[in-house]
């Protein structure tokens, strides 16, 4: 396997090299292509590099997004402990996490189960379309460790057009990772197509995603003195191989599998007017007016969750509901949502300053999970070591919940000066009921001291019902049927750029009632309560020649850590040398460093793929309070680009503390690498 991973990685090189080759210097720049395109200093067509958005649901409106062609920490996405500056992770590579800076937290879905894996899954939420003037193909190959640890991670991205009007695109990502302790090993699958017809009259954009994510799962490591004080347990040998570290789970693992499918159809109406192309020659331009839309979205989701050591279950959980011996247990999810609605285009007038658009929804959601009518037949004995389901427990096999939604959005998009945006939508009927989601933001820009200074605040108020599977649940090892009631948020944030000292200044607070949280039993409970969040960040970059410090810090306050725990504060901080070497290949040479203060850190469960507080009347575990640092360096060479990186290089300097959740230990220090290649046409 080490043979093909550097058959590959080489390979790739090789036709990363050749393209590049290909470029060398001939046209001057400026001049032109036979085909009249604009000619780059190498001689080749200089395509200008298109655009890229996002959808927003229902209405498929667009989100500009960015295309990503940048070297700048690159090497980071293979880092299981650096989703965010403050990550907790069960530490394999597409394995279970949580981003500790509240703030950065993803929605929580309807499934829970995605939450945990949210950082990996693909998602309609954050797919981009592009349009672009060349067919491009970038294919990425990451990798690091030896025989018993490997980590592979293959990634393909399409995007084409047939012409201005009409793009489609193509995804495909395939992780697999050993992990460097033993029973953690992922493999992670998923593809996706996209396309779109953008005409004048009628638009339509479609996505598909589907993956098949497996993880097996450890229950974190038996004793953390294997690795705070290893020689304790060995009679004085202070050296352990991480592999040889005992788990407390052998057999089990999780699976989440799923699909995602959105489709929009636009119907525009409007009007045709001239345009003047030069002095002398004008053309018709259609000009619409309003947008009526109908789009459809469908999710399915199906989870698994096995074990088959009785033992060591016995011993890791207190309850068996269905099954004393194994585990072996699902719940399927399926979601269909369909909605039409309309928009009033912003700009088709001069004086149509701001665009309006409204929808309604019927949405239809499907759940299905483990009971005991199908589980095989036990015998008495097995009968009699059952766990009796808690009192009043009532949850049907089989639910399908129908509502009614409608919604709305105010947007000025192309203001010069000011632009905002306000999104409202809320429940009329069936389980989504006096459910209220209102956010909006605003922002200006000014000319100050020869540069742009850009200011913007936003808010949020939802009055929400907690997820069904949240409420009603059964399962082999927990049970709950819970009547909780809606959870209240109100949310004001904001920032401040100002571009000539590369300073950004932001600030939130947040004010959360009725919180539903994973308690110490790993059980979902309401916290009756208020409790108040902030936090305030500053990322400041310094710049003196090719030398480079980028620093982030943030600070957080949570008014109940019992409920919601957090670290206190958080820096990232990186120094690197970017500089060009023959003139051609550009380099960064750095190292990088990530740090929370220690804070009595979130459990996981594997049962259930969640996250959990700790018991606050027995002893607790902190975590943080570790400084995780990595050395790198990162080059571009054309369309190719490529890093070589020593992560954990401070393994065993400071302190042996390094956890990210209790029991769960951050990966020991090991060479990874990882190649790019942009293939055009």
């Amino acid at each position: 396997m080490i043979r093909f991973r550097l058959v590959l990685t080489c390979a790739l090189w090789l036709c990363g090299v050749l393209w590049a080759a290909a470029q060398t210097p001939g046209n001057r720049a400026g001049s032109t292509t036979p085909s009249g395109v604009p000619a780059g200093t190498n001689g080749q067509p200089q395509y200008k590099p298109g655009n890229s958005w996002t959808l927003t649901t229902p209405l498929g409106l667009h989100v500009d997004n960015t295309i990503d062609t940048l070297t700048y920490n690159y090497q980071q996405r293979n880092l299981p402990a650096m989703g965010s500056d403050a990550w907790a992770t069960t530490g394999n590579l597409g394995a279970e996490g949580i981003n500790m800076l509240f703030f950065g937290r993803t929605p929580q879905e309807t499934f829970f189960f995605d939450d945990a894996l949210a950082r990996w899954l693909p998602s309609l939420r954050t797919q981009r379309l592009f349009n672009v003037y060349q067919p491009n193909t970038v294919v990425q190959y990451n990798f690091g460790g030896g025989r018993q640890n490997k980590t592979d991670r293959l990634q393909a991205d399409f995007a084409g057009n047939v012409n201005r009007r009409i793009g489609v695109g193509a995804s495909m990502d395939y992780l697999y990772s050993k992990g460097c302790y033993e029973n953690q090993a992922t493999k992670d699958f998923s593809v996706g197509l996209n396309a779109y017809y953008l005409g004048d009259r009628y638009e339509f954009q479609g996505i598909f995603q589907q993956f098949n994510f497996l993880n097996k799962e450890n229950g974190g490591i038996t004793d953390d003195l294997y690795i705070t004080d290893p020689a304790e347990l060995q009679g004085g040998v202070d050296k352990i191989e991480a592999k040889s570290i005992p788990t407390r789970l052998s057999t089990a693992h999780n699976r989440v599998n799923g699909a995602n499918f959105l489709m929009t159809h636009a119907w525009k109406v409007g009007f045709w007017e001239d345009e003047q192309v030069n002095d002398t020659l004008t053309r018709q331009r259609y000009v619409p007016v309003t947008r009526f839309i109908y789009s459809l979205d469908y999710r399915k989701r199906h989870h698994f969750f096995i074990n088959t050591n009785s033992t060591q279950a016995h011993d890791f959980w207190e309850n068996f509901y269905l099954d004393p011996s194994r585990t072996d247990e699902d719940q399927r999810y399926w979601s269909l949502t369909n909605s039409v609605g309309f928009e009033m285009i912003e700009g088709f007038k001069k004086w149509m300053q701001f665009g309006l658009s409204a929808y309604a929804s019927w949405v239809t959601r499907h759940f299905r999970q483990s009971t005991d009518f199908e589980l095989p037949e036990l015998t008495d004995e097995q009968i009699e070591q059952l766990t009796p389901l808690p009192a009043g427990f009532n949850v049907a096999p089989k639910t399908t919940l129908n509502s009614i939604v409608v919604g709305g959005r105010l947007s000025r998009t192309r203001g010069s000066i000011i632009r905002y945006n306000a999104d409202a939508r809320f429940g009329i009927t069936g389980d989504m009921a006096g459910d209220i989601d209102l956010n909006g933001e605003i922002s200006t820009r000014f000319r100050l001291f020869g540069d742009t200074v850009e200011i913007a605040a936003d808010a949020a108020l939802r009055n929400l019902k907690p997820s069904y599977l949240l409420r009603h649940y059964i399962s082999n090892h927990f049970a709950w049927d819970n009547d909780f009631g809606k959870e209240r948020t109100v949310e004001i944030g904001g920032h401040l750029t100002i571009p000539w000292t590369r300073t950004i200044l932001s600030a939130r607070v947040a004010n959360l009632q009725n919180r539903v949280y994973f308690d110490a039993n790993s059980l979902p409970a309401q916290y009756g309560g208020s409790i108040q969040v902030f936090s305030a960040s500053l990322s400041q970059k310094f710049k003196a020649g090719i030398w480079h410090w980028d620093n982030s810090i943030t600070y957080q306050a949570t008014a109940n850590a019992d409920v919601l725990p957090l670290p206190a504060l958080t820096v990232y901080s990186n120094m690197y040398i970017d500089f060009r070497a023959f003139r051609v290949l550009r380099l960064l040479i750095g190292l990088d460093c990530d740090y929370y203060t220690s804070y009595y850190g979130l459990e996981y469960q594997p049962a259930t793929m969640t996250f959990h507080v700790q018991n606050p009347s027995e002893a607790r575990i902190k975590v943080g309070n570790y400084p995780l640092c990595n050395a790198y360096v990162t080059a571009r060479l054309y369309k190719v680009r490529f890093y070589v990186m020593y992560s954990h290089v401070n393994q065993g300097m400071f302190s042996k503390d390094y956890f990210s959740l209790p029991h769960y230990p951050i990966n020991p220090g090991r060479l990874q690498l990882g190649l790019s290649v942009d293939f055009p046409d």
